[in-house]
């Protein structure tokens, strides 16, 4: 096991009353490349032709995860942050809800879904609606933090690959 939850800072009450926040931040400055290659290890990366990175600090590990093993990189961003054509999915998260937004593709492809943290899983279930619409097979989650407390992702078969567990 890393000895990565050292670096890993509990924030009280952030974004809104009652959220424990894990700030990875500290992770990323003292050990980002062990990061990626840790969150990278468990990937059948000859079944990946992209990385999808989850807006937005799935863009930071999933763009290096998606370097250090060749692949390109698709960004999942917020409403109105990418030109059209796009797909779009609403979404609820641990403390609201929100829509996110992909550009439309026409080829298919596989793909590995990359997020900083699994909370209650709202955020993955609309990206894998998201892939869906654009003819993305989704063939696995690599996940830095999954919060098992409140985890209500489910997806059977789908691999769900994390680094750490809380």
């Amino acid at each position: 096991m890393h000895s990565f939850e050292s670096h890993i800072r509990n924030v009280p009450d952030f974004p809104k009353a009652g959220i424990m926040f894990k700030d990875i931040s500290p992770l990323l400055q003292e050990r980002f490349h062990e990061v990626i290659e840790a969150m990278s290890k468990t990937i059948k990366w000859d079944e990946i032709d992209y990385v999808v990175g989850i807006e937005s600090r799935g863009f930071i590990l999933g763009a290096a995860m998606a370097t250090l093993n060749g692949k390109g990189f698709i960004p999942v961003r917020k409403k109105g942050k990418l030109p059209p054509p796009l797909v779009s999915e609403n979404y609820e998260l641990e403390y609201g809800t929100d829509t996110l937004e992909m550009l439309i593709n026409e080829k298919q492809a596989r793909v590995v879904l990359v997020d900083d943290v699994l909370a209650t899983g709202g955020t993955l279930k609309a990206v894998m609606n998201l892939c869906q619409k654009n003819k993305y097979e989704v063939k696995a989650l690599a996940l830095l933090i999954n919060l098992t407390f409140l985890n209500k992702f489910t997806e059977d078969g789908l691999p769900v690959h994390s680094v750490l567990n809380y």
